[in-house]
């Protein structure tokens, strides 16, 4: 099958709340994704093989340079197969043509090879606080 990807695809919350679930190993939730994403996000690209929904990832912003990847997931039965590298790099190009210099990514060690490999990014050096 062909994967199609689409740049502020269309948004279904239960298909995407469900890849969410099926990717990141948790229960589905009943998250508004279509509410957030119009609020939030610079935009967002969908993966589908067939008419359904088999990757996606958020592209949040600060409104000037600075891009953010966000909730990078593709389904179990697809991953390995260059679907996430796919969405990143369409993730890069709206962001490149929304005038962005600066796309962020920040992820575990077991995502070094994905994202520094398969998808070009190089590593800097970066903190996180953890607020809860």
């Amino acid at each position: 099958m062909t994967i199609t990807y689409a740049w502020r695809g269309e948004v279904d919350n239960a298909a995407l709340n469900s890849l969410h679930a099926d990717a990141f190993g948790y229960p589905v939730g009943d998250t508004d994704w279509a509410g957030r994403l119009r609020r939030h996000s610079l935009g967002w690209v969908c993966a589908r093989e067939a008419g359904v929904l088999v990757g996606f990832v958020n592209v949040a912003w600060d409104g000037g340079s600075h891009a953010f990847l966000l909730d990078t997931a593709v389904a179990p039965g697809r991953q390995g197969r260059g679907v996430g590298a796919g969405l990143v790099a369409r993730a890069a190009e709206g962001a490149r043509d929304a005038g962005c210099a600066w796309l962020h990514v920040d992820f575990e060690e077991p995502l070094r090879r994905f994202y520094l490999d398969a998808c070009g990014f190089r590593e800097t050096a970066a903190g996180l606080l953890a607020l809860d």
